[in-house]
């Protein structure tokens, strides 16, 4: 009897949304309204330019967090495939609770802060969400790409925690260990999910030929 075949590889892109107003300034969360700055705008378009290199032959999907700047980062991104962007809720930012909106200096004097960026894994934002969720659904959100775009390449659009959290479990590593990985603004970074597990082809890549990325 025949064995069945494994599922072809899909290489995911993932892409931190453009920098905004307020990037490294507030907690921004899931508050509505937050747009694109003029750079955050450049920035998707480099991103796009970069990926449309691959071809739409082989990325056949662009999805994007809820959120207007995923989505406006995602536009460009898709309109240089000739696909359209597709919302999936489970690659949206982290539910910060009661810090939504906060500034970040003020964040970090809090006592709290520590173990934010020490013991991740043990910490539930007051009112909102634990990274332990975030990271569960945002992993969900992935695996749910990969079932549907078996041998094909697609582009997430999401936010940085979420892709931190994404990248360090493809990569085995711990979620209090995943604050050390940088995410910046509208970088790309490129996992290959195949048969036997994950390969992190590329973190926070700004200026790399996308075509180059290939297992070692």
């Amino acid at each position: 009897m025949a064995r069945p075949k494994a599922p072809k590889p899909t290489l995911v892109l993932l892409v931190r949304h453009g920098r905004t107003p307020t990037t490294g300034q507030v907690l921004p969360g899931r508050a509505k309204g937050l747009h694109l700055a003029e750079e955050g705008q450049a920035q998707a378009q480099r991103a796009a330019e970069r990926i449309a290199i691959l071809g739409a032959k082989r990325v056949k999907a662009v999805y994007a967090s809820p959120m207007e700047r995923t989505k406006e980062t995602a536009a460009p991104i898709a309109k240089a495939l000739g696909l359209r962007v597709q919302v999936m809720r489970n690659l949206i930012e982290a539910d910060f609770g009661n810090w939504t909106g906060r500034n970040l200096g003020e964040l970090a004097k809090l006592p709290e802060w520590q173990q934010v960026q020490r013991y991740p894994s043990g910490f539930r934002f007051p009112e909102g969400e634990s990274f332990a969720q975030m990271q569960e659904r945002a992993c969900d959100a992935i695996h749910t790409l990969v079932g549907r775009h078996p041998g094909e390449a697609v582009v997430a659009v999401s936010h940085a925690d979420p892709i931190k959290a994404i990248v360090a479990d493809a990569m085995g590593t711990h979620l209090d260990l995943f604050q050390r990985i940088v995410v910046g603004p509208c970088s790309i970074s490129a996992i290959l999910y195949t048969s036997s597990g994950p390969v992190v082809l590329a973190v926070n890549s700004m200026g790399d030929d996308l075509r180059q990325l290939v297992p070692s």
